[in-house]
């Protein structure tokens, strides 16, 4: 397997899961700052020109969270995807809460602060997003009042998409009035199987 991503963007959410399923891969830099992601050569691996990118085989799967869940359907045995239907319904609602309540927001704030040019950022946008991602992250808050994980008792595929948005929004320290959150992030990036902090994978590139 290949895949294509840059350092202390969402491709860590991809590195994650392929840690752990400890799958054998080869991860190939597109320097975004560079406008890699703009060429021809890689825009026929991902039209829509963004990383992550896994290819498997005659496979081309784009999109962090599907490249997640597609390795955990690829290696059952790891228990990305719990077995048990409820778990499982759970499991796929944590992830659509992350890539859609949480995530967004983030993303936001991104564009608005560094991404647009000075005169298409908006701050008033910025501070609406950050009330939003206050407001959900409030709500898994509460979810992790008795739990170590998303769902049940071991790491499984929401994890993998949820713990890097803990990442990214501590680096705009946006976790300071949630502690379990902030507990979550920290144990969570001590496995051993956890790619690079987003600060330290940026420093590293």
């Amino acid at each position: 397997m290949k895949l294509y991503g840059f350092a202390g963007t969402r491709s860590q959410r991809a590195l994650w899961g392929l840690k752990e399923v400890d799958a054998d891969f080869e991860f190939i830099s597109v320097n975004l700052l560079e406008g890699e992601h703009k060429q021809p050569e890689f825009l026929r691996v991902n039209p829509a020109g963004k990383v992550p990118v896994l290819i498997d085989g005659d496979r081309v799967i784009p999109e962090s969270a599907a490249i997640v869940l597609y390795l955990a359907d690829k290696y059952p045995e790891k228990g990305l995807m719990p077995a048990d239907l409820d778990a499982r319904a759970q499991t796929y609602r944590w992830i659509l809460f992350a890539v859609t309540e949480l995530e967004q927001p983030l993303w936001r704030i991104t564009r608005h602060s560094m991404l647009y040019p000075p005169d298409k950022r908006l701050p008033a946008d910025i501070e609406l997003a950050r009330d939003e991602f206050a407001a959900m992250a409030a709500v898994l808050e509460k979810h992790l009042e008795t739990r170590e994980f998303i769902v049940g008792d071991r790491l499984t595929a929401a994890d993998c998409v949820t713990v890097y948005l803990m990442d990214w929004a501590n680096e705009f320290q946006m976790l300071g009035g949630f502690p379990r959150l902030q507990a979550y992030l920290e144990r969570l990036y001590a496995r051993s199987e956890a790619p690079p902090r987003i600060a330290d994978a940026r420093k590293a590139a």
